[in-house]
């Protein structure tokens, strides 16, 4: 395709229009609307990965937009009433289906790419880690915008009808969001009987992907590699409609998505854990002595060491041989309402959890200690606020020697709450011989490692559940 020619189509065709549409629409809800694509370590503007994902996940509503878009170019010829005299030319019908898909592809594939410049423009500005790993989560994405704007196109001149364009995009809209919320979901129980659901292999035929929920994680190369033959497929099916000119060859049309969509569920995972996984480049560890966190949170170590250490000094001197000997960031990522599991000789914590978020220096180690003391039982992905709290505000204050509020950013009703249900314990706590205040806190300390009992209730001298 020439310039003169690609000039001449982007004039009078929808494909600029519906660049527009594409990045306007995706910057307004990044930016508009408020959710947890805006907080925390794994915000769109904080990481690549994230980013990139995040930037994917718009895609329940981006694409349907574009395959709608693509049907309403597809009827151009069909509405011009020029159907028969460009079938009368000399020039090959595929050149034409070429061009006008090339045209519409260059436009949603720029426009894209600005979405994600936006994102990296931030993103350079927020961490220092930088890896090109996040590269083929974003391609896949321009390629499904492509892959649906040509299909809408040769389903419009296979159906050239004005309700086409709306029923396709409305029907892609619908299955982009039963991919996310049931037929792309397989209902499970955790090991504590808890009711939750994880993506299937279906799923992973939507070109949108789940909400992020940790930085560390992206997505396997085998969901790369199917996602792509799937596209592909489709883009080739959309193409062959656009140069069908009867219904046999209509129908054969139809043979590479079908042949795509098998070959695609054979190579895409099964299993959710290698759907998602963990990036273990990301992940790596880099230390400061015994307080070490993930490479993306590398330029957070230096605020992080002195607290840490002086955490592990302090729960040294009130545990013993009992306290851990290092404070590590949480690597792991464990499926969503799983149970967490603590060791006693690292202190694990997540820069996103409450208690560390927002807390520096002194209170930083106050939060550490907390930590280290009752790390905290809620399933994974779940947030609560309870005897977990109360008992981490007494084991700190113990530590310590003063009781305050965890963490010190709580609300002034919670704040209430903490102290009212927490004071009384404290007073009991210390109104105790030095060695029964010791057998409670090992024993709080032991159901909160254990995630077996209520630790609270030990501190406080009562029975774990």
């Amino acid at each position: 395709m020439n310039m003169r020619v690609l000039h001449i189509e982007l004039k009078r065709s929808v494909a600029p229009w519906a660049g527009a549409a594409v990045l306007a629409t995706a910057l307004a809800f990044l930016y508009l609307i408020s959710g947890s694509w805006w907080t925390g370590t794994n915000a769109w503007t904080a990481q690549w990965t994230s980013m990139a994902l995040w930037t994917r996940s718009v895609l329940f509503y981006l694409w349907p937009l574009a395959v709608g878009l693509g049907a309403l170019q597809g009827l151009r010829d069909h509405r011009s009433k020029m159907s028969e005299l460009l079938t009368s030319t000399s020039r090959p019908a595929r050149h034409r289906a070429a061009t006008l898909a090339g045209t519409m592809a260059i436009t949603l594939t720029s426009a894209f790419a600005l979405l994600v410049l936006v994102g990296a423009v931030q993103v350079v500005a927020n961490t220092g880690y930088t890896h090109l790993r996040w590269l083929p989560i974003s391609l896949v994405g321009a390629l499904s915008l492509v892959a649906g704007a040509v299909l809408g196109m040769g389903a419009a001149r296979a159906l050239p009808s004005v309700l086409v364009p709306p029923a396709l995009a409305m029907g892609a809209f619908v299955f982009t969001v039963l991919m996310q919320m049931s037929l792309g979901r397989t209902e499970t129980t955790t090991a504590t009987g808890l009711p939750s659901t994880e993506p299937n292999r279906v799923s992973l035929l939507s070109p949108a992907v789940q909400d992020v929920r940790d930085a560390l994680v992206t997505l396997s190369a085998s969901v790369h590699v199917g996602q792509t033959i799937w596209l592909l497929a489709m883009t080739a099916t959309g193409f062959a409609l656009m140069v069908a000119a009867t219904l046999r060859a209509r129908l054969i049309a139809l043979t590479p998505v079908l042949a795509g969509a098998v070959i695609a569920l054979l190579v895409l995972p099964s299993d959710p854990r290698r759907m998602y996984v963990v990036d273990e480049a990301a992940a790596e560890l880099v230390c400061d002595g015994p307080v070490c966190v993930t490479k993306t949170q590398q330029a957070r170590l230096a605020d992080l060491a002195g607290p840490g250490k002086e955490a592990l000094r302090l729960l040294h001197d009130a545990l013993g041989g009992q306290a851990p000997v290092s404070v590590r960031e949480n690597a792991t990522v464990r499926p969503e309402g799983s149970t967490p599991q603590w060791s006693r000789e690292t202190l694990l914590f997540d820069f996103d959890d409450d208690l560390i978020a927002a807390e520096r220096g002194d209170g930083l180690t106050r939060a550490l200690i907390a930590k280290g003391m009752v790390p905290g039982c809620s399933p994974v992905g779940w947030s609560s606020f309870g005897t977990d709290e109360f008992a981490q505000t007494v084991a700190a204050a113990w530590v310590l020697g003063d009781l305050e509020p965890l963490p010190a950013t709580l609300p002034a009703g919670l704040r209430r709450e903490v102290d009212a249900e927490t004071r009384p314990v404290w007073k009991e706590l210390k109104a105790l011989p030095p060695a029964e205040q010791l057998s409670r806190i090992a024993a709080m300390h032991a159901a909160a490692l254990s995630c077996k009992g209520d630790a609270f209730d030990a501190l406080k001298g009562g029975a774990s559940r």
